[in-house]
């Protein structure tokens, strides 16, 4: 017999711990649900970078959980949620250690996704699984739980919170100058790939420079490699054309950046995400991701997508012979993705962003 799900839930509880992008992916099924269910409260247990970018989601009560801290730090979570019972408990993270950490919250009813989606056996800790949907955006993964509970209106909002004070942040680096805004690193993992050239990037920096007289703000991690990448693209550029931001803002700074940038131009990581959630024009560059499953959801029209190239040079397959989200782990899958594509798809966003300022400087009128 299956678990029944509230009819109207006074208490929803939302288990997604990482990562920024996906985190951002998540934000309009949080919203769907207020929609449907004003009075609910809901709680989110979520990473402790995740919950730096998205603090002060209207409606949301959020719980960090710091994945550095291990099982100490699931105890104590456990401990400050030991008197919160959630009418339902959506568990949105398919990794062993959220199931894991999940045990010790209580909940009448456990969502998860479907046994051909729940990674780590993530099914097994859950009552109820959703409907399959088999080749979702990770984006219509998320709206699948509302689709499960009932929700009616699945629109799409963010209103991700940007505070005074990461504007100033913003202000401080890139002054009055109009820009483009380039975060040319993914997350330093291993076998991640996902880098494109410092060559490829200094073209896309000349051509913004030189058309359009925009600047191009850097931004990323403090890492070596993104700083080394961040000097690389900068040696290769025009002088007064870069401003080099890699490892000098905030999450929160990086909103701001990203919501005053033109565009965006990034690989598939956070950054491209955090431009879809605020509706700043973005391309992104994918080759080694398949962009059906993770490109930015409203601007996948703009995605330099070389992945089935990749799949086919590099794995020797077709790319719908391969398991749903596996990636093209070769560091020259990138190079796939050539300079005058980019140009391109930037020189199609960039006129996006010039109409409508036109329109609202005619509103303003």
């Amino acid at each position: 017999m299956k678990h029944p799900l509230p009819a109207s839930p006074a208490h929803i509880g939302v288990l997604r711990l990482s990562a920024l992008g996906d985190v951002c992916n998540l934000v309009p099924t949080v919203r769907a649900l207020q929609r449907q269910w004003p009075e609910a409260r809901i709680t989110w247990i979520i990473g402790k970078g995740e919950h730096s970018l998205l603090a002060g989601l209207s409606g949301v009560e959020f719980v960090v959980y710091d994945k550095a801290s291990g099982l100490a730090g699931m105890r104590a979570l456990w401990r400050q949620l030991a008197d919160t019972r959630f009418d339902v408990l959506l568990h949105m993270q398919q990794a062993l250690r959220a199931s894991v950490l999940s045990l010790g919250l209580k909940a009448d009813v456990r969502v998860g996704y479907d046994k051909a989606r729940a990674k780590d056996a993530q099914h097994w800790f859950t009552h109820r699984q959703l409907a399959p949907h088999p080749r979702a955006h990770v984006l219509e993964s998320f709206l699948d739980f509302a689709r499960l509970m009932g929700v009616e209106d699945l629109s799409l909002a963010w209103d991700l919170p940007i505070p005074d004070a990461a504007r100033e942040e913003a202000a401080a680096l890139t002054g009055e100058a109009p820009y483009v805004l380039m975060s040319p690193c993914a997350n330093p993992r291993l076998r991640n790939f996902r880098n494109w050239s410092a060559e490829g990037y200094a073209s896309v920096v000349e051509h913004a420079w030189v058309q359009h007289g925009l600047k191009t703000v850097l931004t990323g991690g403090g890492s070596t490699q993104e700083r080394e990448m961040g000097s690389r693209i900068q040696a290769l550029s025009q002088p007064g054309s870069v401003i080099d931001a890699i490892g000098g803002s905030s999450l929160k700074g990086l909103l701001a950046l990203i919501d005053g940038a033109r565009a965006v131009v990034a690989p598939d990581s956070g950054p491209v995400h955090m431009a879809n959630a605020l509706d700043t024009p973005v391309v992104g560059l994918y080759a080694t991701t398949n962009p059906d499953r993770a490109a930015p959801y409203c601007w996948r029209e703009h995605v330099i997508d070389r992945y089935p190239d990749a799949v086919r040079h590099f794995l020797h397959k077709e790319p719908e012979a391969l398991p749903w989200g596996q990636r093209v782990r070769h560091p020259d899958a990138m190079s796939l993705i050539h300079a005058d594509d980019v140009i391109r798809h930037l020189e199609a966003v960039l006129t996006v962003a010039s109409s409508r300022k036109e329109r609202e400087s005619s509103d303003e009128a």
